[in-house]
Order: structure tokens, then C-alpha cells, then sequence
């Protein structure tokens, strides 16, 4: 079947995962809300590929609260490096009974391969979660004013790895928050969450930071 990580347990403060080499430990941090005047959203790398197309799958235009669940990684009792496990849009704030995985155009769940998922390309490391209206008025930028707002060569102070939130289209108060796409560049998917009654309840990327089950 395809990937599916095990996103109850990930999006749990305090949850505790271990291999080798380090403990894991899930922190839950607030990073504002995201505004979406289409309602469609796009998982991208805002840098790179500001371009991609939204998900399939929808909300109503409005503003949403995005959380950054940051793993804290220990070794020896002591704090090692902390990154960024998974970006979360919340739309309804009440547990998921089930995760579907994101989609963009034509894309058919049936055509993976075993262990496989569609996700979106990172290549400057960051993320994000945002509507369309947002990253198009990113695509007018000049690549020194991107880097400038978007690109750190320095882990930033502060809780949450690679945290940046800035407003691109003054008309719609559309907004851009970006974190730090895990370990870094790769390719990652993002799972919607759906409450009992279908309702999307909230849409996560998963950057593959924790081990899976041993």
C-alpha cells in the first residue's frame, strides 16, 4: 500500500519516537494563521516552486491557524537539533478519523507503487502551505528580494527552524509561512485529514523526520 506516515501519533505533543541514534520528541507550536481568499491550497517549496498547482481538495476562502510540529531531537539527556517534523493548516480543530493523501491534478493513489506518494520537490529547503493569490505575487519578486525574506544561511533563534511569515498580496492579506522542510530537500507528501461527518479537518505535510515503526 503507499506510505502513509502515522500522523495521530506524529501530531501528539510529547510523543516520543527512538532509533539508534536519538530520541524524538513532538512539540506543537503556533505560527498564525494562513490567508486563503480562493480557499485552494498549495503545498510547495515558495522559493523554488511557487508555480505548483493547488490540491485538488479545497476549502472555503478564509483565515486558518498553522502549527509547526518541531521535533526535538536528543541525545544523552541533552537537546541535539530540533527540526521540523511536519506543517500543519488547520481548518476544523477536532481529531481526524481518517488522512487521505493530497492531490494535484490527474494524480491516482491506485498508480503507486508500494511504499510510494505524491508530493511536492524541495530544493531550498523550506515549505509551505498557501494559496495560490500568495505565491503567484511571489513569482513577481526579483530572486535577491526572495532570498532576502525566505533564505537564511543561519538556523534562525526561536523554537521553530526556518519560521518566516510575510504578507504578498496587500489586496487580499494573502500571507506565505514558510518552516524548514526537515532534514532538508526532498520530496514530501502531504496527507488531509477528514473528521466523521467527511469534513476536511486539516491539511500536513509530513517532512519524514521520525522513524517509523521498528
Amino acid at each position: 500500500m503507499p506510505y502513509t506516515p502515522d500522523l495521530d501519533r506524529l501530531l501528539t505533543p510529547g510523543a516520543r519516537f527512538a532509533d539508534e541514534h536519538a530520541t524524538y520528541v513532538m512539540e506543537v507550536h503556533p505560527l498564525g494563521d494562513v490567508v486563503l481568499p480562493t480557499g485552494r491550497v498549495v503545498g510547495c517549496d515558495p522559493v523554488a516552486c511557487p508555480e505548483d498547482e493547488p490540491f485538488t481538495v479545497g476549502v472555503a476562502p478564509g483565515r486558518y491557524p498553522a502549527r509547526a510540529w518541531v521535533a526535538v531531537v536528543r541525545g544523552e539527556d541533552t537537546e541535539a537539533d530540533r527540526r521540523v517534523a511536519a506543517l500543519e493548516l488547520v481548518v476544523h480543530d477536532e481529531p481526524a478519523v481518517r488522512w487521505e493523501m493530497a492531490l494535484v491534478g490527474d494524480q491516482d493513489v491506485s498508480a503507486l507503487k508500494s511504499d510510494g506518494w505524491f508530493g511536492y520537490g524541495v530544493d531550498t529547503g523550506i515549505g509551505t502551505l498557501a494559496d495560490p493569490t500568495a505565491l503567484a505575487a511571489l513569482e513577481t519578486w526579483d530572486e535577491g528580494a526572495v532570498t532576502d525574506v525566505f533564505v537564511a544561511d543561519e538556523p534562525a533563534g526561536g523554537p521553530v527552524p526556518g519560521h518566516v511569515s510575510a504578507v504578498l498580496d496587500e489586496a487580499t492579506g494573502a500571507n506565505v509561512v514558510t518552516v524548514w522542510s526537515g532534514w532538508g530537500d526532498g520530496c514530501y507528501g502531504t496527507w488531509i485529514g477528514r473528521a466523521a461527518d467527511g469534513r476536511v479537518t486539516s491539511f500536513v505535510t509530513d517532512f519524514m523526520v521520525v522513524p517509523g515503526p521498528a
